[in-house]
């Protein structure tokens, strides 16, 4: 462990490395079932948050996205015409839409999910518990910037 505390330029860009082949590979694991749809990556990544946080608004989903509201427009367009997605007038503020996934979208990501499940579920399960545990670690430490 004490080597870790001197990581070298060498060892970083390894690891960025490997954090780049296992996006590439999770998410290429579904890449028929998105093409089918003429789906790309950034309409899993909206599916992805509405499923995990269903009646979220738009505002909220362009700030976890981190993009811009012209990007996500296109994005949703495309999955609210294929219904997968619904917007939902707030009940409180009617100015604000929240989304939820559809019977169809429910669908369309439950098949996308058991894609990326099997190659994370394997993996996982021949790691043992305290090297799962640090590397959720790792990770949150990473996408916080800490």
């Amino acid at each position: 462990m004490k080597d870790l505390l001197y990581l070298k330029d060498d060892q970083i860009k390894e690891f960025i490395q490997l954090l780049y082949y296992a996006y590439r590979e999770t998410f290429s694991d579904p890449r028929e079932i998105l093409s089918k749809k003429y789906f790309g990556p950034a309409h899993l990544r909206a599916l992805n948050l509405i499923e995990r946080n269903p009646g979220i608004n738009l505002g909220e989903l362009i700030f976890k996205l981190k993009i811009t509201k012209q990007s996500l427009n296109r994005v949703l367009r495309d999955l609210i015409k294929a219904k997968m997605i619904k917007q939902i007038q707030d009940d409180i503020d009617t100015r604000k839409k929240n989304l939820y996934l559809d019977k169809e979208g429910k669908t369309f990501f439950e098949a996308v999910y058991n894609t990326q499940k099997k190659r994370i579920f394997n993996a996982l399960k021949s790691s043992s518990s305290d090297s799962v545990i640090k590397f959720k670690d790792v990770l949150k430490k990473i996408i916080d910037g800490k």
